[in-house]
């Protein structure tokens, strides 16, 4: 059928399983010629058609609400609910998201980008309909990955303890972005070769209360039968004992399997738990064939080969130039650990881990955990780097505050993403960071202007021992400057003057600096002078510097990616009324106060007025006279 044709899945009701199953392979043909162009998260979206359409087929979204887990799956979803003329747009500026979004659709009930909110969700949908006497079903749709995370655990204790109707859906690919770490998922794995025993105990129950003169009696134990068959077949019934109907394991991309549970599914009160065994990547071999996760989200790639279209002779990555920096400075020092909450492929340590596997630790979709384990370490002598993106790093706000912060311990933080991201969007911009770290005592902040500074700060970080250090660093890649052969620490505190003026000085750091220098050269043209410093420590910032611009009484422009309220900008106006020059005219440029949606960072900053253009203005502006001289 025509996939662009759909509006919404109520078509699925009538189709047989047969038409079910080309519908699954065009979907999968047009999800791989798509995406090939745009890029996207190919691996779990084709790893759960058939489970979307059965779904869909099997419950009346919206009225039901279906909740997707992280989101990263819902493509197949966005087809059915008549997005499919969008897709040429995924993930582009002002496009189709590349996540559930609210309102893009009515069938969109639930908004995610982190991992495990779904079924917190879904208790909130669940107790909503029920003081409001509605009849609906709740299908919120969680991964392997993302039931590692503490607020998915929460959230399971207290469905089964309230006993809500609500059909969990565990979406079971072995994977999240890289391969699942932890106890819980060797418990799923024993799952997955047990077998099934719910129909078992199902019959069992049927066959006792059908056998003459003794049934009776042995129906009374029917329900103790049930409990021993439990164990019997299935070793350490973890859902079970949480208080859910445990189904499976299920084969994911079969229509009778999936069918069948489903309807028994919608029939048993209380919670259920749908444990649906999926393949990820399936039908595309290079996505199916990946053990790494590098097909878990790609840019766009050759359907003929999967080769991805990458750039040629492309500088290293900001991730890659961190991390394995972090690998040369361990070499020498045995007390360097590293830690990241399942993105060892993102935060590209895999070379950290395979040369010291004893010293490198994933620890599952686990922020929280991550960030102690790091604290705890730190209180050993140990020096732990914690890799973690910006916009990850909020879900563990509070341990940095309470157990790093606060006992004031040498951990050192590499916030990854720092700043805009571009496809993934609002909830994947990193631009909080500064605001939620700098007012913490204890903390230090930093930015290199390129990768060979980087390299340094890394060195400084992990050579720093007064407390914690966290080092931002953007997506992408470097700029390819020449890289000293030697590592060295740079004072903390300190900044750089990149460009000398006298008339007006710009504060910056980061990837913003080349848009400062730009400006800087064109403002030289009409005559204005100015100062581009490099303010690569954000915290703390180079106070004798910075006295000595605002004494000259020099007009003060800072630029940052990040949001303006509490950040960089936020701190140099701290400093100049507490140090009495509260006649300073200092302006700022940075994240206004809304999210920031998808697009590439370019046509985003475009948007928020952070161009070279943009800053020439501001300069203008705060320079009068040299303007009207102009």
């Amino acid at each position: 059928m025509d996939l662009l044709s759909i509006k919404d899945p109520s078509f699925l009701k009538n189709m047989s399983n047969e038409q079910l199953e080309e519908l699954s392979q065009n979907i999968r043909h047009f999800l791989i010629e798509n995406l090939s162009k745009t890029g996207g998260h190919i691996g779990p979206n084709l790893g759960v058609v058939e489970l979307t359409i059965a779904l869909h087929k099997h419950f009346s979204s919206p009225k039901d609400k279906i909740l997707w887990d992280v989101g990263h799956q819902s493509y197949v979803h966005k087809i059915l609910t008549g997005r499919a003329c969008q897709f040429d747009t995924l993930r582009q500026y002002k496009g189709l998201c590349g996540f559930p979004k609210r309102n893009e659709s009515e069938h969109d009930v639930w908004e995610t980008g982190h991992s495990s909110t779904s079924l917190s969700a879904a208790m909130g949908m669940a107790i909503a309909r029920d003081v409001k006497k509605e009849d609906s079903f709740i299908i919120p749709v969680i991964g392997d990955g993302a039931l590692t995370g503490g607020m998915a655990l929460e959230a399971l204790n207290h469905i089964g303890h309230e006993k809500k109707d609500m059909i969990v859906v565990l979406n079971d690919n072995e994977m999240s972005i890289a391969p699942n770490v932890g106890a819980l998922h060797s418990v799923l794995g024993r799952l997955r070769t047990a077998g099934k025993y719910n129909w078992v105990k199902d019959e069992m129950e049927y066959i006792l209360k059908r056998i003459p003169a003794v049934g009776g009696k042995l129906a009374s134990t029917a329900e103790r039968v049930k409990d021993s068959l439990k164990y019997l077949f299935v070793s350490g019934m973890f859902f079970e004992e949480l208080g859910f109907t445990y189904l499976g394991p299920i084969d994911g991309h079969d229509y009778n399997d999936l069918s069948e549970n489903i309807q028994y599914a919608k029939k048993t009160k209380g919670p259920v738990l749908l444990h649906v065994i999926t393949k990820k990547g399936k039908g595309f071999h290079p996505a199916e064939s990946d053990t790494q996760g590098t097909w878990h989200g790609t840019g766009p790639y050759k359907i003929d080969t999967g080769d991805l279209i990458k750039p040629v002779n492309a500088p290293p990555s900001w991730s890659g130039l961190v991390s394995e920096t972090v690998r040369k400075i361990a070499r020498e020092d045995e007390r360097i650990v590293a830690i990241t909450p399942a993105m060892p492929v993102g935060s590209k340590l895999l070379g950290f881990a395979e040369e010291f596997p004893e010293r490198m630790f994933d620890v599952g979709i686990a922020e929280q955990h991550a960030t102690t384990v790091a604290a705890g370490l730190a209180t050993q002598d140990m020096k732990p780097f914690l890799a973690i993106y910006s916009t990850f790093l909020q879900r563990a706000y509070d341990q940095v505050v309470h157990d790093i912060c606060r006992q004031n311990l040498n951990v050192f933080i590499g916030i990854d993403r720092a700043g805009l991201v571009g496809a993934d969007g609002e909830t994947h911009q990193g631009v909080f960071d500064i605001a939620f770290l700098r007012h913490l005592p204890n903390m230090v902040i930093m930015m290199p202007k390129d990768e060979n500074e980087g390299q340094h700060l890394v060195n400084t970080a992990l050579t720093y021992n007064e407390g914690p250090i966290a080092l931002r660093y953007p997506r992408g890649n470097g700029y390819g400057v020449p890289m000293d052969p030697d590592l060295k620490t740079v004072p903390i505190g300190s900044w750089e003057v990149l460009k000398q003026g006298e008339d007006v000085a710009i504060l910056t750091f980061g990837t913003t600096i080349p848009m400062a220098l730009e400006a800087a050269n064109e403002l030289e043209k009409q005559g204005i002078s100015v100062r581009v410093v490099n303010a690569r420590f954000i915290k703390p910032m180079d106070e004798e510097m910075l006295t000595s611009i605002l004494q000259d009484e020099l007009p003060i422009l800072t630029i940052e990616e990040a949001v303006l309220q509490g950040g960089f900008g936020s701190g140099v106006l701290e400093f100049a009324q507490e140090h009495g020059f509260n006649h300073s005219v200092i302006d700022r440029m940075g994240i206004p106060d809304y999210f920031i949606e998808h697009g590439s960072v370019k046509e985003l900053l475009i948007e928020i007025g952070m161009t070279k253009e943009n800053v020439i203005d501001k300069v203008l502006t705060i320079t009068p006279k040299k303007q009207k001289r102009a």
